[in-house]
């Protein structure tokens, strides 16, 4: 295919991440109770994640600035899942063959999307469900990571139009405009509570409380939030510790600035995140973003499934909508939608 994108993989240095003590290491100002755990100094681990060019990205060409999504895996998955489970066709991967055909057909514009590994912790490669993990705790600390390591690796690395270096007022709202983040699964719950402002999770046996899911994971502290990074966020599927739709309205409410676009969907026959997770967290949502929360769109999915069918038509709308600068002067009534997809 001649519009085809590329994607590599490439490493970074992560100074802000869970040890093995289950501390935050930090090389930033942030307080243990805006934490919820102990904060230390420590050094650096690398990372990998992998980033798809659009087709025609030139980095010596300077004036030609992309947007940037952030798309984020399940909890047994990595950097690799929208890649490799989600499948090939024709020799390329599904994800990326969506990508080059909306970018060729003129339905978005090309576009940089990076694939993170979602854990933010020293054992970041150790895929297993393990609740009492660092691993899995690492998954709730997500924010900091990319408030302070991936995303100014990436905006000093590729021509974005997005600059974070710039911290005035008016850099902060433009650079928002121009950043997403969307995820599947244990991936749209980060987005979700990570985003607006929902719960970190960690070992009931941490906390000393039962599990209320089950999957021995309980709500600690709200992270505060990345509404000053991201004007549009995507949950395909959000995993069951998802905070609930007053919470993460509550969040919305709360910050400095508008959320242009919310997009949450869910097939009705999945097990792990219909009834509790995706119904929960868009209950009463709306209302208490207030006149924050612009677009939102609520799209459950006929017959779908925990799959790939689900998500990657997640993205495909997801990405229609976001990117909009426009200006939303007024609260935007929410969208609720079934669809029916093909086999």
């Amino acid at each position: 295919m001649e519009q085809q994108g590329t994607v590599t993989e490439i490493s970074y240095s992560v100074n802000n991440y869970i040890n093995e003590s289950r501390q935050l290491v930090t090389n930033q100002n942030i307080s243990s109770i805006e934490a919820g755990r102990e904060t230390v100094k420590g050094d650096p681990i690398v990372k990998k994640c992998n980033v798809y060019l659009p087709a025609g990205y030139d980095s010596n060409d300077k004036n030609t600035k992309y947007n940037v999504l952030y798309l984020l895996h399940g909890v047994g998955g990595d950097r690799n899942e929208w890649l490799d489970s989600n499948g090939k066709t024709d020799g390329n991967y599904n994800i990326c063959n969506i990508l080059d055909n909306m970018i060729a057909k003129g339905d978005i514009a090309p576009l940089i999307v990076v694939f993170p590994d979602g854990r933010s912790a020293t054992d970041w490669t150790d895929r297993s469900f393990n609740p009492e993990g660092t691993n899995m705790l690492g998954f709730y600390y997500l924010d900091y990571e990319l408030r302070y390591d991936l995303i100014p690796f990436i905006e000093s690395r590729y021509n974005t139009y997005s600059d974070i270096t710039d911290t005035t007022t008016e850099g902060i709202a433009y650079n928002r405009l121009h950043r997403a983040i969307a995820g599947l699964s244990m991936g749209g719950m980060q987005t979700l509570n990570l985003t607006l402002g929902g719960f970190r999770c960690d070992s009931s046996v941490q906390t000393g409380r039962d599990s209320r899911w089950g999957n021995g994971l309980e709500p600690t502290v709200k992270a505060p939030g990345m509404l000053d990074l991201f004007a549009y966020a995507g949950a395909f599927s959000n995993a069951p510790t998802s905070s609930s739709g007053d919470i993460l309205g509550g969040g919305i409410a709360s910050g400095d600035y508008n959320l242009n676009l919310l997009y949450i969907t869910c097939g009705d026959a999945d097990e792990i995140s219909y009834q509790s997770p995706f119904i929960g967290a868009t209950d009463r949502l709306a209302q208490a973003a207030g006149n924050k929360l612009c677009d939102f769109y609520q799209v459950k999915i006929k017959n779908g499934k925990h799959d790939f069918m689900v998500w990657n038509n997640g993205v495909f709308n997801f990405l229609r909508l976001a990117f909009d600068v426009r200006e939303h002067s007024s609260k935007c009534e929410p969208v609720s939608l079934t669809l029916e997809l093909d086999d």
